[in-house]
């Protein structure tokens, strides 16, 4: 029997001061989001270190622009198809163990990497980090809104998915530096290093997980009881707003496919930073592994911030289509600035780049208010996670499309502007959603 959701009668006592209820929900973020945060860091890093990877890996392998994004993107496939009955088997286990599960077995895997040799090996392995991975992110997404009420998530889910310029943060120079530095080492090439050695935190913290995290409120030996009433009350209050609660209607409420399509154009944008990133600050003029690596640090924290801010600010409003929509926008004309500098202007090329990941980063975290808005209980299990598998598909075209489109054009221009164009649709899209479904 599930327990993550435990129901509590309405009429139960708690404290009800503002600034009591703000202290207790800074108490579970202190508690919950530093450790999901690491947790996303970690898969993020060995989602799109192979980025990296290519700056050797290509030439070292004799892989073509098209065989890597191939490769890059049948991650995606595996994500896809194992995406639902993950979830589903998180919401009836619990988050602790099931998390665990799918951090150290993708640990595993993303070391394996070291071995590809040939597009079959590179496709079978990425095909096989993607199931691994399966459920992380909507599971803790859905593990979430087992704790916070609606009106509480867009700061929360910002401060979680920061993980992922976080990784970029962290993972531009640990990456530039393993494969300026370790070439060679042991008779291992830069990229074959730096499969293994990434491969370390999330093996690491897929233990911690099993020792610190909780399945749900009742579990929590670090709320006393009082605490644990007012966080049951709130979130019962929260769900009883919702129409949507069965594992069917995460499959059948329409607003779960609009979204789905939403976010496959919002990760088009994700990847082609995610992906191309290195390559588009390689292209601009910079050679050096390690100086691109360090250069990476910048759109990523400059992201990490705009998502913080943003997020604040859809709280305090309980408005969420403008702050998904507006940055898409901007991102849009980032990248078009960074197509427009050319290969001859870094500054203004890091400038677009920067803009146009602290927009697409900042609408994808906010983008999460919006489903846990019109999904409760074992629909937010399976919704969730369909919204999360249909938009992750975006993974596998963008990288493809993109690296068939370098192979035949010899130019990152075009594919850029792909990308430019399905941030636009994306937030355009956000804005035709009826307000009153989606601002809580």
């Amino acid at each position: 029997m599930n327990t993550s959701r435990p129901t509590l009668a309405a009429s139960t006592t708690f404290p009800s001061a503002e600034t009591s209820q703000s202290a207790l929900y800074a108490k579970v973020a202190w508690r919950l989001v530093p450790l999901l945060f690491l947790c996303y860091v970690a898969a993020y890093l060995d989602r799109v270190n192979v980025g990296f990877a290519k700056l050797q890996m290509l030439k070292d392998l004799g892989f073509s622009e098209t065989v890597y994004g191939l490769g890059a993107g049948i991650f995606f496939i595996g994500y896809f198809i194992f995406e639902v009955p993950s979830n589903i088997i998180l919401h009836k286990v619990g988050a602790r163990i099931w998390i665990a599960r799918v951090m150290i077995t993708w640990a595993i895997i993303s070391g394996l990497m070291m071995f590809a040799k040939t597009p079959a090996m590179f496709y079978t392995l990425r095909f096989l980090l993607g199931v691994a991975e399966a459920g992380l992110f909507p599971g803790v997404i859905l593990y979430l809104t087992y704790w916070f009420p609606a009106e509480r998530r867009g700061k929360i889910i910002a401060l979680f998915m920061t993980g992922i310029p976080i990784s970029g943060v962290i993972g531009g120079p640990l990456s530039g530096w393993i494969l300026h530095s370790m070439s060679g080492t042991h008779g291992l090439a830069g990229w074959q290093w730096l499969f293994v050695i990434e491969a370390i935190p999330s093996l690491v913290l897929g233990v911690v997980v099993i020792l610190m995290l909780d399945k749900g409120i009742e579990q929590a030996k670090w709320l006393n009881d009082d605490e644990k009433r007012t966080l049951i009350v709130n979130i019962a209050a929260d769900a009883s707003r919702v129409e949507s609660h069965s594992f069917r209607d995460g499959f059948t409420n329409r607003m779960v496919w609009v979204l789905s399509v939403i976010y496959l154009f919002f990760i088009m944008g994700l990847y082609g930073v995610g992906f191309w990133l290195p390559t588009l600050i390689k292209g601009s003029g910079v050679k050096d592994p390690l100086t691109i690596g360090l250069l990476t640090t910048l759109p990523y924290a400059a992201a990490a911030i705009s998502m913080v801010v943003v997020g604040r600010s859809s709280d305090a409003r309980r408005e969420r289509r403008w702050h998904v929509a507006l940055p898409g926008l901007i991102g849009t004309a980032g990248w078009i600035v960074a197509v427009a500098a050319g290969s001859g202007n870094v500054t203004l090329a890091m400038i677009g780049l920067t803009v146009a990941t602290m927009g697409v980063m900042t609408t994808l975290c906010q983008f999460w208010c919006l489903p846990t808005a019109v999904l409760a209980g074992a629909a937010a299990a399976t919704g969730v996670a369909v919204v999360n598998s249909v938009g992750n598909l975006a993974g596998f075209v963008s990288p493809y499309v993109i690296g068939w489109i370098i192979d035949k054009t010899h130019s990152t221009d075009l594919g850029v502007y792909t990308l430019a164009a399905c941030l636009s649709i994306g937030g355009l899209l956000v804005l035709a959603l009826p307000k009153r479904l989606v601002n809580h």
